[in-house]
């Protein structure tokens, strides 16, 4: 039972952690272009938006690839030693 417990809170702080990481850029490069687009009448907060889903999606693959297969990075610093 505690095993099951274990994996259940690791799955969801995992989903957490996940949609923080994916939206965190999407946010703050939609705040930067809109403080570039008023202070110079510019237009970046469309590039910077695709700029920060872009920045998103590769954080958050890169941290599905790492929990999906933790044992085998473990593995690979064990054997360089």
């Amino acid at each position: 039972m505690k095993k099951r417990h274990r994996e259940l809170v690791r799955c969801l702080a995992l989903v957490s952690q996940l949609g923080i990481t994916m939206l965190t850029p999407v946010i703050l490069c939609v705040l930067l272009g809109v403080w570039l687009d008023k202070k110079f009448s510019t237009y970046f907060t469309l590039p910077l938006l695709l700029l920060g889903i872009l920045a998103g999606a590769r954080s958050a693959y890169l941290l599905a690839k790492k929990a999906v297969r933790p044992d085998e990075e473990d593995g690979e610093e064990e054997d360089d030693d």
